[in-house]
């Protein structure tokens, strides 16, 4: 089996010792991604152009997407984001889970996660 790793390019990739992506078996596997930005939306929609260009990368994209994990400090910073994620994900709405739990960094708002099919 084949496997391609995408990186972002991101400090934390090498510091840490991951990729944003992992092509393998059919899926492409990317890591839970935080955005940038003061609020939760702002995080939301900064996470989702990450997650979208990692995807790209990967030669799929975001209607591809059949799992995505939400992953919030504050349980109620979750529904300011699903407009964005409806916008996201609408017309391919993938299964989903949503866990409240501490984040790397208290700055960080929110975190997904997703599994799309390759190509």
């Amino acid at each position: 089996m084949s496997i391609k790793r995408i990186s972002s390019g991101g400090a934390f990739e090498a510091k840490i010792g991951y990729c944003r992506a992992v092509v393998a078996g059919g899926f492409v596997h990317v890591a839970g991604t935080v955005g940038q930005g003061e609020s939760v939306t702002d995080q939301c929609a900064h996470a989702l152009e990450v997650i979208a260009k990692a995807l790209t990368d990967a030669g799929s994209d975001m209607k591809n997407v059949v799992r995505v994990n939400y992953y919030l400090p504050d349980r109620s910073e979750f529904e300011p984001c699903w407009p964005l994620l409806q916008s996201a994900f609408g017309e391919n709405p993938p299964a989903a889970t949503m866990i409240e739990c501490g984040l790397i960094d208290p700055k960080y708002r929110i975190e997904i996660e997703v599994t799309a099919l390759a190509g």
